[in-house]
């Protein structure tokens, strides 16, 4: 069969001739690979920076993906840690990773997001005990997974989100997907009173937001949750230690280990139900997976989704 296959962390992936894959397990499966989306943990974990990331090559890269199973039916599918992803013709899943989608999905728009939502949609769902009525900040709200979250947190009940990014021009595009307010970073004070930080970015903007943020609070005993989810601006904060006694601040994590693969299987179906059924925009775009090479380092607003 064909595939992408990556053979250190610094070299791109290639597309050529990879062995069949063989099902081992007793849930395994071979499947055929229709879509799967490039999301920055699929580039993060091939080229070393995912904490996640093994370091054991060659590598066919893809965490997840839309395939047919030999019964012809289509799933969705998270693989675990492999070096056998779904950036290939045929991959084994294990298929209790798995949920069934109906016959007339778009299997781009499903690879495309299911990604980038479920991001927030574990972060609010397992991490926290998230009520409606309450409020969001989301840092990093420009960004693919940054989009998602607003949807995201207003389809759960929350009374206000704030999206806060850096690019201005898509603050427009972040209103039309229900953000309440959109802020730049240097603004964060004006979403002190919110009950959840969504972080995507991490890093300078995240220690920077803190501190205004936090002594801005109407109400410093009001518990402020900060959910660290990505990393884009940095692995490393510089956070002010008075941030930690200034108000009732918690920080936590939510990923790969934070939350079992039990809690992301258990929420599969409603968020691809959501996926399916339209209710979160995403925008996705199409690449033969010849192209890989390409592609692979290209920087667009879409969601890039390799297909045969």
């Amino acid at each position: 069969m064909r595939a992408a296959v990556i053979t250190s962390f610094d070299a791109p992936p290639a597309y050529g001739e990879h062995p069949d894959p063989v099902a081992t397990g007793e849930h395994d499966m071979v499947v055929e690979v229709l879509a799967a989306g490039l999301h920055h943990l699929t580039r993060a974990k091939a080229n070393g920076t995912h904490y996640s990331a093994t370091g054991d090559f060659p590598l066919v890269p893809g965490v997840d993906g839309v395939v047919r199973d030999g019964a012809g039916r289509l799933r969705y599918a998270v693989l675990d840690d492999t070096n056998l992803g779904t950036f290939a013709e045929r991959t084994v899943i294990d298929a209790r990773r798995s949920v069934l989608l109906s016959d007339d999905i778009d299997p781009v728009r499903v690879a495309a997001a299911m990604n980038p939502a479920m991001a927030s949609w574990v972060a609010l769902r397992r991490r926290i005990a998230f009520r409606e009525g309450q409020s969001v900040l989301v840092l990093g709200a420009t960004g693919s997974a940054g989009g998602m979250a607003v949807q995201i947190a207003k389809r759960f009940g929350a009374a206000q989100v704030v999206a806060a990014g850096r690019d201005t021009t898509r603050f427009k595009a972040l209103e039309a997907l229900g953000a309440d307010r959109t802020i730049t970073f240097d603004e964060a004070g004006v979403a002190a009173d919110v009950d959840v930080v969504l972080d995507f970015l991490w890093g300078e903007p995240a220690a920077g937001a803190m501190l205004p943020m936090l002594t801005a609070r109407a109400d410093r005993s009001a518990p402020l949750t900060w959910i660290q989810i990505g990393s884009m601006a940095g692995a490393t904060a510089p956070v002010p230690s008075a941030a930690l006694r200034a108000a009732r601040l918690q920080i936590l994590g939510s990923g790969i280990g934070s939350v079992t693969p039990r809690d992301f299987i258990a929420e599969l179906p409603e968020l691809a139900d959501a996926v399916t059924e339209g209710a979160l925009d995403v925008h996705a775009r199409a690449v033969p997976m010849a192209e890989i090479a390409q592609a692979w380092t290209e920087r667009t607003r879409e969601r890039l989704v390799f297909v045969p």
